[in-house]
């Protein structure tokens, strides 16, 4: 990637901004005094970089300081899957992408949204060899996706249609395996990709200055926008909110901890993903904004944003309240 990366500037202004983030005196509570700690169930998908915080407050502690015991459970199963599991009680909570949680929310799981740890995570970029060097350079090109339900493409659509793209005209979208999206772009049948990292990291390694990265889920408005959000099952969080409390802020101080010591947590994460080195992974992680966590009312007032955003382009109903939506998908346990 190069180091004039055109992120870069939007980067340090987040970074800079960190210290006026959220004040969240909840986050500093005493930990519920369990006789015992309080066992949890926690699904996430351990082939996401982005979730080092996880491991993270795993084995650094945090989950324990906060007085819990939590087993990780890896899950790669579709989101509807994912969130049914905890609604039914297979996990206690888990982590996703805002972006493929609000339609499922919308029809109904009882999982609540009870805290985030991050924004970033998907990226647009174009085949310089076919000319696609910006977004209007995609009127009339063909996309590829490795999931057409993939947050990727939710987002982009919305990105597109605000900058005077329509994104059903202008644009084709294709759905592809993952790894072959880069071969794909070769052959000619796609000029431009929406993924996200490592995926695209490495093929950008691959190809030496082959792409230019149009957008991400942190471009213009969205810069200071959540991405990966902690749900837990409904039932937890109305009779034990002192352990959905517990868990949101231990995933809160792990995530300080990633931003804060990126060398560190690279090494936890390494284990992880065998396929990137640690130097990558420290890349990688100065392109997320980890100091970005919202609680509360601004939290909640993202959700809303996103709800709005999907509503837009029919992913959720015309006749959904957005306002009453976040209000009723999320759970200030921090509060």
């Amino acid at each position: 990637m190069s180091q004039s990366h055109p992120a870069d500037g939007r980067r340090r202004v987040l970074r800079a901004a960190g210290a006026a983030a959220i004040a969240a005196p909840a986050l500093i509570l005493g930990r519920k005094a369990w006789s015992a700690p309080r066992k949890l169930t926690f699904a996430w998908n351990q082939n996401s970089f982005c979730l080092t915080p996880i491991v993270a407050a795993q084995e650094r502690g945090f989950f324990e300081k906060n007085g819990l015991q939590v087993d990780l459970i890896n899950y790669s199963g579709s989101t509807d899957q994912l969130l049914e599991s905890i609604a039914t009680g297979k996990a206690d909570a888990a982590v996703g992408m805002i972006h493929r949680w609000l339609k499922p929310l919308e029809a109904g799981f009882d999982v609540k949204i009870i805290g985030s740890s991050h924004g970033g995570c998907v990226r647009l970029v174009g085949a310089k060899a076919a000319g696609v060097t910006n977004l209007q350079a995609l009127k009339g090109k063909t996309v590829g996706v490795s999931d057409l339900a993939a947050p990727g493409k939710h987002f982009f659509t919305i990105l597109l249609a605000k900058n005077g793209i329509d994104p059903d005209r202008d644009i084709t979208w294709r759905q592809y395996p993952a790894d072959l999206l880069g071969v794909a772009v070769d052959k000619g049948e796609i000029q431009a990709i929406a993924d996200g990292d490592p995926n695209l990291y490495l093929l950008e390694k691959r190809t030496n200055g082959a792409y230019v990265e149009l957008a991400t889920n942190l471009t213009g408005e969205y810069q200071s926008k959540v991405c990966c959000v902690i749900g837990a099952r409904g039932e937890l969080v109305r009779n034990d909110r002192p352990a959905a409390a517990a868990l949101a802020r231990s995933i809160v101080q792990a995530t300080d901890f990633v931003n804060e010591n990126p060398n560190e947590a690279a090494k936890i994460f390494a284990k992880y993903s065998p396929k990137i080195d640690l130097a990558d992974l420290r890349k990688l992680y100065s392109t997320l904004t980890y100091n970005h966590h919202p609680t509360g009312a601004d939290l909640q007032e993202e959700i809303a944003f996103f709800a709005q955003d999907f509503q837009r382009i029919g992913v959720l109903k015309k006749s959904t309240d957005t306002k009453r939506l976040a209000q009723h998908v999320y759970a200030n346990v921090l509060g």
